[in-house]
């Protein structure tokens, strides 16, 4: 496996590469904008009950000692936005602490939660794990304010040119290309494959690249997703990297409209298969309103995929910690919160089966 320290990373050195723009491994992927205009007809058309809730969703407030003990933890804080505490070190993902997931804090997905945590509140850290340059994901006004206290910014190719144009130093920066790897403060991070596609504007698609993530530290591995459709990638990470301890999967703001990018909640359950994973946490969801269903479905769909299939799945209310030294004995993670703020009329959804990365769809 390669080893990267190297910054400055772009399109030129990568070999997932079409003309000037990364591509995916699958040829004709499509992200949806080509369904644009019909996209947009639903999105004023349609009519999608409880596309966010209703009351307060709950949350436990997080107080975290500045001073780092040796327990493993997670924080599930909001959408991909997870802390992890790991070989006695802070490390976060896709951070984003802006009220809106957008370019404007004017308008666009507005969060439809309380943080748990607030972004003057989080400690200094080891590093942040960037998957790609979308506003759900990379948040400039949260790079800004974090830069200073976090060590290390590990991100896909491309993503560098971001964090340097916001005056990030280059020297906190690591740009990867897939399956490229690197060390930080006792962990190593490799770059792994996703099928899903990056820009922040109208002309700057595909300019950047975007990934998975599998860390590793001395005790655990775990599996990031990042935003990704469903694959036959999955299985490849999962032979060559896995098993994993823990995955943290895509589960939310998918359509058939933009199946290419985004998985269905029983997808997510076949990529957690596919890379040999253990337990199971749903990320990508009950946050913002990014699709056509409604807040609550992904974590119900994903639920029933994963009781049929005898999945450990931990379904953490936000800021909840979970001592990841103790994942086999948390059955209280998997308390089903959201229940509580389903309507009384909602729909039951069926048993689909999980079909792994070999089988025809």
């Amino acid at each position: 496996m390669a080893t990267q320290t190297n910054t400055g990373a772009n399109t030129k050195t990568s070999a997932h590469v079409e003309g000037d723009k990364f591509s995916n491994e699958a040829p004709n992927t499509h992200s949806g904008e080509g369904n644009l205009l019909s996209i947009l007809w639903r999105y004023m058309t349609e009519s999608i009950p409880d596309k966010s809730p209703n009351q307060p969703l709950p949350i436990q407030k997080m107080q975290l000692n500045p001073t780092v003990d040796a327990t493993p933890m997670l924080y599930k804080i909001s959408h991909s936005t997870v802390l992890l505490q790991l070989n006695g070190q802070y490390w976060l993902t896709d951070p984003v602490f802006s009220k809106r997931a957008s370019p404007s804090q004017m308008f666009g997905p507005k969060r439809f939660h309380e943080l748990p945590i607030e972004l003057d509140n989080i400690p200094v850290l080891a590093g942040i794990i960037l998957s790609h340059d979308h506003y759900d994901h990379l948040d400039k006004y949260s790079i800004l304010a974090l830069a200073e206290r976090t060590q290390k910014f590990i991100v896909p190719q491309g993503v560098d040119k971001h964090l340097l144009a916001w005056g990030v130093p280059a020297s906190k920066i690591v740009a990867l290309d897939w399956w490229q790897e690197t060390q930080h403060a006792g962990l190593s991070f490799t770059a792994t494959p996703a099928q899903h596609f990056s820009g922040r504007g109208i002309t700057d698609k595909n300019q950047t690249l975007w990934a998975s993530w599998v860390l590793q530290s001395p005790e655990l591995k775990l599996f990031f997703s990042g935003d990704s459709g469903y694959f036959d990638g999955f299985k490849k990470i999962g032979d060559r990297l896995g098993p994993f301890d823990l995955t943290l999967i895509e589960t939310g703001a998918y359509d058939e409209m933009w199946a290419d990018i985004h998985m269905q909640p029983e997808q997510s359950l076949r990529a957690h298969l596919d890379l040999r994973g253990r337990h199971l946490i749903p990320i990508h969801n009950s946050s913002f309103d990014l699709a056509l269903h409604s807040w609550y479905e992904p974590l119900e769909r994903i639920a029933v995929a994963a009781k049929a299939y005898d999945v450990p799945l931990l379904t953490p209310e936000f800021g909840q910690g979970i001592n990841l030294s103790e994942l086999a004995h948390s059955p209280a993670l998997n308390h089903a919160w959201w229940k509580a703020y389903l309507p009384k009329d909602r729909t039951e959804f069926e048993i689909i089966p999980a079909r792994m990365s070999s089988d025809k769809f």
